[in-house]
């Protein structure tokens, strides 16, 4: 895989390389092709007729026009090899485990969410940083939301499908992800703009100023040939006060229109080359074809018109260039281009929420696609109506396959829980992580890091990394108290579902860390009852090997399971498998020894 993108890398370069040269090739040809232009104008306009020379300066300007968008075509394609050159070395890396490039998605952290941050969804080395390709603010908080949010069993089936069929079409992925990497949208400029198109329109349905809007350059062509055959030029200049007057007027609302869209102009012209790369492809899954319906078909498709606001906002952006006021004395030009906007909100503003949350979803969709190209043993797990956990070889997908130590697993979601005891850095946790992160996973659409996964819909709980919270005068042991108690209640709203409803499923790392030995033993037996009366069924990992004898009494709902440590001729062998019973491998003393504490024994 990893010789794969590195070859297309090259490739990508190559054909760089030679748009580069061709670029060049055709600057110097563009210059020689002016001063022969020039010095062709010259002569026939002094030596043949006058109109001959401005005939072919028109001429002139509209085919160096044309050619000159030509030429910046070829250096935007070489633009965009190199950026699909980089994404292909980023793809290598990240098969390297090194996935830094990608946008991490520190916004979404959320320490209130029933998971996310005990299964490291965002942020740097996070799941969402490892199969993130959205190169847009839309495209990554809907990739966010399709991880933070269970989606029902046939939205997953559908997504599942889209991403299988995405999986397979890698030039058009990739070409998407180049285009994307323009995009340096922001969720600030987004909400501006989502505020002007719910904001009234001031020019649309004035009459009498869209008249002035209409009339303005007869009236300038008026006054200049009124002051070039009868009046003075200062009774001229009259004739430009009844447009400053408008100007003056309107000023505050043109204001505020611009304030609200001049930070869209490039990206809204980015967004338009995602969706026309999007319009040019045809699809088979449902879910694909119903995105893809959204942007309309033929002269109506949604890149035509999402172009054409991005240019209507660059024209009403040249107020900022200082001859803007002779544009807009001789012209209304900021009036022109604000009633154009509204004239484009009045035909199309209903319809471009839809289009980005179309392009947003492709985006999303797209990035699974790509972990399951990068992982092609990986499987799509099957949601069923069976009240159970089923995984085979199920791993930590951030773990690399090398390293990526598997286990089953089978657990019912109905009143059980399976008690996972062993030593210091026996794999406890990165357990509890592996088993959460690949039901959240599931539930997302996206494949599971297992060769098979079954589950009813559920939502994760977890309570493992409760920290103090100065701002509230919280300890970690009060905090880790409300944690716990917003998982019971969770569990008892959802005590009385079963399948297809949505259930709550609990992962709990050294329950009562925070007090001493005798209150964390009492606590957590007393939690664990109350987990089981409630129906709740989850994972819990402890230290606390005494909690292994509730197994016993508890009628089959509690399992002991553990995570063995080996010592060998004084080292520590670690082979994070599952097994059956309590741990009895203890490694504390030995790992403090070899930090270079001294352990004394006792005097007998």
């Amino acid at each position: 895989m990893k010789e794969q993108y590195l070859q297309r890398a090259e490739a990508f370069e190559s054909a760089a390389d030679v748009l580069k040269k061709k670029y060049n090739r055709y600057s110097l040809v563009r210059l020689l092709f002016f001063v022969a232009a020039a010095g062709t104008a010259i002569y026939l306009w002094a030596a043949v007729h006058a109109l001959a020379g401005a005939l072919f300066i028109l001429a002139f300007l509209y085919t160096f026009y044309r050619f000159i968008l030509w030429h910046q075509a070829i250096q935007e394609d070489e633009r965009h090899q190199r950026r699909l050159a980089q994404v292909n070395h980023w793809e290598a890396a990240c098969i390297d485990g090194d996935f830094s490039a990608f946008e991490a998605g520190e916004a979404f952290i959320d320490a209130h969410h029933p998971n996310s941050l005990d299964l490291d969804l965002f942020g740097p080395w996070s799941f969402f940083q490892y199969t993130n390709r959205a190169g847009t603010a839309l495209g990554r908080q809907q990739l966010a939301a399709y991880l933070l949010r269970p989606a029902a069993p046939a939205s997953i089936l559908e997504r599942q499908q889209a991403v299988a069929e995405l999986s397979k079409i890698l030039d058009w992925r990739q070409h998407f992800q180049a285009y994307g990497l323009d995009a340096d949208d922001s969720p600030q400029h987004l909400e501006l703009l989502k505020q002007w198109l719910s904001s009234p329109p001031f020019l649309l349905h004035n009459r009498w100023m869209v008249l002035a809007i209409h009339l303005s350059p007869l009236w300038t062509l008026a006054a200049l040939a009124l002051w070039a055959y009868f009046l003075p030029w200062y009774w001229a200049i009259l004739f430009f006060l009844p447009p400053a007057w408008l100007l003056k007027r309107t000023k505050e609302q043109v204001d505020k229109a611009h304030l609200q869209t001049a930070a869209a102009e490039q990206t809204l012209a980015h967004y338009a080359k995602l969706i026309r790369h999007i319009e040019g492809q045809a699809f088979q899954s449902p879910l694909l074809q119903q995105l893809h319906a959204a942007f309309g078909q033929g002269a109506m498709r949604a890149s035509r018109p999402i172009a054409r606001l991005s240019y209507i906002i660059s024209q009403l952006n040249t107020r900022y260039n200082f001859f803007a006021i002779f544009l807009n004395l001789g012209g209304l030009w900021d009036l022109q281009w604000a009633y154009r906007l509204e004239q484009w909100k009045e035909k199309m503003a209903s319809r471009l929420p839809a289009w980005f949350e179309a392009m947003a979803g492709f985006e999303a969709l797209s990035s699974f696609a790509n972990l399951y190209h990068n992982n092609p043993d990986w499987a799509f797990p099957t949601l069923h109506d069976e009240p159970a956990v089923v995984a085979r070889e199920v791993g930590h997908p951030l773990i690399a396959r090398e390293k990526r130590v598997c286990n089953d697993i089978s657990i019912p979601t109905d009143g059980h829980i399976k008690l996972i005891t062993g030593s210091n850095m026996a794999g406890k946790s990165t357990f509890l992580r592996t088993v959460g992160l690949n039901l959240a996973m599931a539930m997302s659409g996206a494949p599971a890091c297992a060769r098979q996964l079954a589950l009813p819909p559920l939502m994760v709980y977890t309570s493992m990394r409760t920290q103090d919270a100065l701002h509230e005068s919280t300890s970690s042991f009060y905090a880790e108290l409300k944690r716990l108690k917003f998982i019971i209640e969770a569990i008892e709203a959802a005590a009385g579902k079963r399948p297809p409803e949505l259930q709550a499923f609990f992962l709990l790392d050294e329950i009562l860390k925070g007090t001493n030995s005798t209150d964390r033993h009492t606590g957590s037996k007393a939690l664990i009852r109350q987990l089981i009366r409630s129906r709740g069924s989850g994972l819990i990992a402890t230290h606390d090997l005494e909690l292994g004898q509730l197994e016993a009494t508890a009628g089959g709902a509690i399992e002991n399971l553990c995570i063995e440590v080996e010592i060998q001729d004084g080292k520590l062998y670690f082979d994070y498998k599952l097994k059956k019973g309590v741990s009895r491998s203890f490694n504390a003393t030995l790992l403090m020894q070899q930090m270079g504490i001294k352990i004394e024994e006792a005097a007998t």
